[in-house]
């Protein structure tokens, strides 16, 4: 009998557990780093990761080390590089190394035993052949693109204006990917589920369908174990999907596309809360492959990364301004609000605007970021609001179904007859929100006819409308097809979308975003115009006389103004000098410690504990002294949405100029938080999570 193995295995852990890191096991059968086993941890049997196989035994009592139960045949390891990204992951993001890994693989494999696998692998095609397509003749813009990317080493930023052709440049870079390497794999990344059939559809007839796969949570299980495990056998030439992706098996990657990567749904918000575009950056340096980020409206942490090497940028940027063809972006008009009728939803102006475009058979585009009919409803006797008795928040008013409903927490009521609290018959909608517009337009626009006689159609695409499978298609398909005249919805309908008869855009109340106290929201907002400005004029023949209405009480806002202009770049500089001179993000860096328990006040004990412990740890220890002066950590305070489904939440930022010593500082405020979290007075603490680079504050 040959001597045991003793092995380092990740299983799924979270992170405010005790057991965080990777846990011995015994096997009597050689096992290789990446192989997939499964081991009994408690009283179940888990799926784990080999992580490092060695033949001498831990320093550990030879009765708890337990052994392998099983090995999954078939598979190849997954390879080194894929380690090293999850390892990089766990710790960069504070979470448990098996916790990242075991998320990264499709639920499935957690159940399949060794028979049920080996049925799947022999149903997976041995070869994907890719057939290319030719595409489209090239603008000088995308050629010298291109070649700069042939001869340069990135990472790239491509910032392209709206309709410049930047889908186009993706699929180049395939196509010359997997002419040089015919092994060679590419990862395609879109930000939202609803934007991967229509790139997928285009890619597919390009390079054929066997040759492509997609990775996004709408899959269900089993497609999503059938797309994994072509990308890890490397049959999957290319993967198109969502955040998610970034973590699929592809041994032979050699491009990875990040398509509009300003957008914060890169940002995972629950679990390990990574970055799918900073990860695609390091992924990319770790496999040797090309990493292209795209936006027409980048993030401000990647324009800073671009400025010139000389400056101190690390991606190489590149310039695409020009729309396709013919195209020109559309003109921008603003409307002043204060000289509007008082409580005037929508503009004469912008009314008439409309209807001589549904006359010349053009179609409109309005854009509402509020789902809904309107945010609260209220009684004007008593002061009652719809509040939520489970959360810091209105419960929204739904005509179309007579419900009050939080779109936090998912409680869901009739609509009472009266006031619950003083009986008044008379509640009325505060605000509004998408339904109520549509409402309103209907009405506007009643007398109004198309050129073939028939009255305007109007269709509402949000999250209520969307939530059967296949509706957001079914409508989406309408519009293209010329069905739809106005579309109202809300940031859904402004992005990636290539709507070609849409000749006016407008924004009917963006100006919530101006004075918000999340110092990003005016990033997000000039991004959402922009790409919503976009979707006007993109057939050239109507692009010359296609709009962008902006309904707003300050119109003289310098934001407004780069938009008029489409200047990005003018706008970047505006906002980076005033982080600059805060030293908020991308000058500096942050992380947030959040606390969720049934109280406020246990929430920000722990929190305030943690800080104090922290910082007496730090300054007693002449090797850290200096973290203390480098990383700001401030006192704990309510979350601006402070109590959800019953949960009351508080936070505690940390902030420094070196990203290395606030990694340092977390590594040790990992250690002190289960110190603390033991103590009697921390009861009542529910769960703590560690944000790093937060997007929300």
């Amino acid at each position: 009998m040959s001597d045991p193995l003793w092995i380092e295995i990740a299983v799924q852990t979270p992170a405010h557990s005790q057991v965080g890191g990777l846990l011995s096991y015994r096997s009597l059968q050689s096992l290789l780093p990446g192989q997939l086993v499964r081991v009994p941890l408690g009283p179940r049997d888990v799926l784990g990761v080999v992580w490092s196989v060695s033949a001498t035994a831990p320093e550990l009592p030879a009765s708890s080390v337990r052994d392998v139960t099983s090995v999954l045949q078939g598979l190849a390891p997954l390879d080194e590089a894929w380690r090293q990204l999850v390892q990089f992951s766990a710790q960069y993001y504070q979470r448990s190394l098996g916790e990242v890994a075991l998320s990264a693989l499709p639920p499935q494999l957690r159940d399949l035993t060794n028979e049920q696998l080996a049925r799947r692998l022999k149903k997976q095609l041995t070869e994907r052949a890719v057939q290319t397509t030719p595409g489209p003749t090239l603008s000088p813009e995308q050629s010298a693109v291109l070649t700069e990317m042939a001869e340069g080493t990135g990472p790239f930023l491509l910032f392209g204006s709206t309709g410049s052709g930047k889908t186009e440049v993706y699929l180049q870079a395939v196509e010359r990917m997997l002419q040089a390497d015919p092994q060679a794999q590419a990862l395609l990344m879109v930000p939202e589920i609803n934007l991967t059939p229509q790139l997928e559809e285009r890619v597919q007839a390009r390079f054929g369908t066997d040759a492509v796969v997609s990775m996004h949570s709408g899959m269900t299980p089993a497609q999503r174990l059938k797309a994994w495990l072509a990308a890890h056998a490397g049959h999957a030439r290319i993967v198109l999907g969502t955040r998610m992706a970034i973590f699929a098996s592809m041994p032979h990657l050699k491009l990875i596309v990040v398509d509009e990567e300003h957008d914060p749904s890169y940002k995972q918000q629950e679990g390990a809360r990574y970055s799918a575009r900073d990860l695609a950056v390091y992924r990319g340096r770790l496999q040797n492959a090309t990493v292209l980020l795209a936006s027409a409206t980048p993030s401000l942490e990647s324009w800073h990364h671009s400025r010139p090497r000389e400056e101190g940028g690390r991606y190489v940027r590149l310039h695409m301004p020009s729309r396709i063809g013919t195209g020109l972006l559309p003109k921008v008009r603003s409307v002043d609000m204060n000289k509007q009728p008082r409580r005037a939803v929508l503009s004469t102006q912008l009314v008439t605007a409309i209807q001589e475009r549904i006359e010349r058979g053009e179609q409109c585009m309005l854009l509402l970021n509020r789902r809904g009919y309107a945010p609260v409803l209220h009684c004007a006797d008593c002061g009652w609001k719809s509040e939520c008795k489970h959360c810091s928040a209105f419960r929204v008013f739904h005509k179309i179904d007579r419900t009050l409903r939080c779109h936090h927490c998912g409680l869901t009521e009739r609509v009472p007859r009266a006031c619950p609290e003083c009986g008044n018959a008379d509640i009325a909608p505060i605000g509004r929100g998408t339904e109520q517009l549509e409402e309103q337009l209907g009405e506007l626009l009643a007398h109004v006819l198309r050129p073939d006689g028939k009255p305007v159609r109007i269709a509402r695409i949000d999250a209520d409308s969307t939530r059967l499978k296949g509706a957001l298609e079914s409508q989406l398909a309408q519009v293209h097809s010329g069905e739809v005249d106005v579309l109202v919805g809300t940031q859904m309908i402004a992005k990636g979308h290539d709507f070609r008869r849409i000749t006016l855009v407008a924004a009917v109340n963006p100006d919530t975003a101006l004075f918000s106290s999340d110092f990003r929201a005016p990033e997000r907002l000039f991004a959402l115009l922009m790409q919503a400005a976009g979707r006007a004029g993109r057939d050239a023949a109507q692009s010359a006389r296609s709009e962008m209405w902006v309904q707003t009480f300050h119109p003289t806002h310098a934001l407004f103004e780069a938009l008029k202009q489409h200047d990005y770049p003018a706008f970047a500089a505006s906002e980076l000098a005033e982080r600059t001179a805060a030293d908020l993000p991308p000058i500096s860096h942050q992380a947030l410690l959040r606390a969720d328990a049934r109280t406020q006040e246990a929430a920000q004990a722990l929190l305030n504990a943690a800080r104090e412990t922290l910082e007496a740890q730090l300054s007693a220890d002449p090797g850290t002294q200096d973290l203390v002066q480098q990383v700001s950590v401030y006192p704990a305070v309510p979350m601006s949405m402070q109590r959800v489904a019953d949960v009351e939440r508080a936070q505690m930022l940390l902030e420094s100029p070196s990203r290395m010593a606030l990694q340092k500082v977390l590594w040790h405020l990992h250690g002190v938080l289960h110190q603390v979290r033991s103590q009697p007075e921390h009861k009542g603490v529910i769960r703590w999570l560690v944000d790093v680079d937060p997007q929300a504050i």
